[in-house]
């Protein structure tokens, strides 16, 4: 034993000494540190934090408190599983805060039943919604947000329905956009449901999936047909194009085909149908079956669709739309046409917002990389051939009459005006638009053969594939003559 303290007694001794040692070492070393730093030095070194990991005080009250729920003082049981929960956290739900505070037998009770009417909400939902009240961030997944925005509006969660509702604005794409949409009109964020429409004008026509013409309701399509902001590819021909394929999948939405082969699907079984509708000597959608769809093919403006000939060969040999639609249609347009050649209509003079939204011609274009374009869009435009040319980051346009042969008959008027809208996008991968300009709504008045600049791009917006939109009207307000002299607006 007294052996066993010497050594113990003589191994202090040196760890004391070699302390010392290391003490005086490292003194010597600071002594001649701080002699060859300067004051500032020294100020930014006693001023500068240093990092030092603590226990988190919001993960300890969610283990301790929500996961283990120790000195809990209520249980709430919904969908057969139960929580041992606290009501000091409990009343930061509106839902609960209301209980708790009012004449409710709730109130008083220990074991409380929740009644879960909304199919959306299930037991992962209420435990993320629950566990949001004792810690300070929720990780979202997007395939489990509605569920929870579900939740948290019946639990009036105000904080986690915010988080929710970026978390879907942030994760629209083609798999989510029509649920998203539709949970945020059931759960009254606008916002979301804003961005969602805004996504699908952007991509109905620019990005076309299969998947999304399944999922698209008609009461949506028809916003989107009617909108002035849909991306239209290339010409208003491919709208009526889109909705055949959308129409034939609402109809038989068993079919998995490619999206190459879906148009030659659908005028194969639209074709098959024609034959016994003919018989009855009506169109596809004055049958039983079409009726549903009648008010977004309603706003088709089908007057930039039978503009060419080609175009107008398949709507009339497709025969969806009623031969009503199409004889008003030609009238108005005869019309136009005798105004632009006999009265020398020279096009737009003032700015009609109404008018232009309502029946401008919707066109784009789809620039896969910088280089240099000169391209018109098919149609007859009433005597304007427009050019439109994208060259050194300029985009121009330009009446052509003489120096170009063209298609169709060209106006020889001194000058002819046209109102316009043009916008320029590019996506990511997800469909959401990355940079955007657009020039307004303009009146552009020019000369035989004459070129104007009407949009200088700036090279570090400019990312390519660039989509190229064109809102176009080429005559002025067009009214139609009825049988009194009258002249009133074809609407009515």
């Amino acid at each position: 034993m007294g052996s066993l303290s010497s050594r113990l007694l003589r191994q202090q001794a040196t760890q004391e000494t070699a302390g010392s040692c290391e003490c005086r070492k490292r003194k010597r070393i600071l002594e001649c540190h701080c002699d060859s730093e300067t004051d500032e030095e020294r100020e930014n070194l006693l001023n500068t934090p240093r990092r030092k990991k603590l226990k988190s005080t919001s993960k300890y009250i969610y283990q301790t408190l929500f996961l283990n729920g120790e000195n809990s003082d209520l249980k709430i049981c919904a969908l057969g599983q139960e929580w041992s929960l606290h009501k000091i956290y409990l009343c930061q739900s509106g839902y609960f805060s209301s209980m708790f505070s009012g004449s409710w037998k709730e109130s008083s009770m220990n074991v409380i039943e929740l009644e879960i009417p909304d199919h959306n909400i299930d037991v992962e939902a209420l435990q993320v919604a629950f566990g949001s009240l004792y810690r300070d961030d929720v990780l979202i997944k997007p395939s489990r947000v509605i569920a929870i925005l579900a939740a948290a509006c019946m639990l009036q969660l105000d904080g986690l329905i915010q988080q929710c509702g970026e978390t879907m604005k942030e994760t629209i794409s083609v798999q989510t956009v029509c649920s998203y949409s539709t949970a945020a009109g059931v759960y009254g964020l606008d916002s979301v449901k804003k961005k969602c429409l805004e996504w699908l004008l952007n991509n109905l026509m620019t990005h076309q999936s299969v998947d999304l013409f399944k999922e698209l309701s008609v009461n949506m399509t028809k916003q989107l047909i009617s909108s002035p902001d849909l991306f239209v590819m290339q010409v208003e021909m491919d709208v009526y194009t889109a909705l055949k394929k959308w129409m034939f999948l609402q109809l038989v939405p068993s079919w998995n085909g490619s999206l190459k082969q879906l148009l030659t699907e659908a005028d194969a079984w639209f074709s098959k149908r024609r034959k016994e509708l003919e018989e009855n000597g009506i169109t596809f959608l004055e049958c039983e079956q079409g009726c549903p769809f009648v008010p977004v093919f309603r706003h088709l403006r089908l007057q930039y669709i039978i503009s060419d000939l080609a175009s107008a060969r398949i709507v009339e040999r497709d025969a969806l739309i009623p031969v009503g639609w199409l004889s008003s249609i030609y009238k108005q347009q005869w019309f136009t046409m005798l105004r632009a050649e006999q009265d020398n209509d020279t096009g737009p003079q003032e700015i009609n917002k109404d008018e232009l939204e309502s029946n401008s011609m919707r066109c784009g274009r789809r620039l896969a990389k910088d280089g240099d374009y000169c391209w018109r869009w098919t149609g007859f435009n009433f005597g304007f051939d427009l050019l439109v040319t994208y060259t050194n980051r300029y985009i121009i346009f330009k009446r052509n009459t003489l120096h170009q042969p063209c298609s169709g008959s060209v106006s020889l008027q001194p000058r002819r005006s046209i109102a316009f809208r043009l916008r320029l996008a590019s996506f990511d991968n997800n469909g959401k638009v990355i940079c955007n300009r657009t020039s307004g709504y303009q009146i552009l008045s020019l000369e035989k053969d004459q070129e104007q600049v009407v949009m200088n791009l700036d090279s570090r917006l400019l990312l390519f594939p660039l989509y190229i939109f064109c809102n176009f009207l080429y005559t002025s307000p067009e009214r139609r003559v009825e049988g009194d002299g009258q002249q009133e607006n074809p609407e009515n």
